[in-house]
């Protein structure tokens, strides 16, 4: 039941962020000083949050390379 209610937040979060425009250099940077510092705030443990939040980004980049390619073959 557990991996069924996983399964649903991730395809959820993979829709939505869908819709979202590719994140430039600088907010990746500020994004993985995030990650680093939630790290090492939870002793060397990176927070399931995170790690959704990673999931659903490289999600969001493969929907967008997708899209990019199908519209460069019209």
């Amino acid at each position: 039941m557990k991996g069924m209610r996983l399964l649903t937040i991730l395809l959820c979060a993979a829709t939505l962020l869908a819709a979202c425009e590719k994140k430039g250099p600088v907010e990746r940077a500020g994004e993985k000083a995030d990650h680093t510092v939630d790290t090492i705030k939870n002793g060397g443990e990176e927070p399931t949050h995170d790690k959704l939040q990673d999931e659903g980004d490289k999600a969001r980049d493969k929907i967008n390379d997708t899209a990019d390619k199908a519209k460069g073959n019209e």
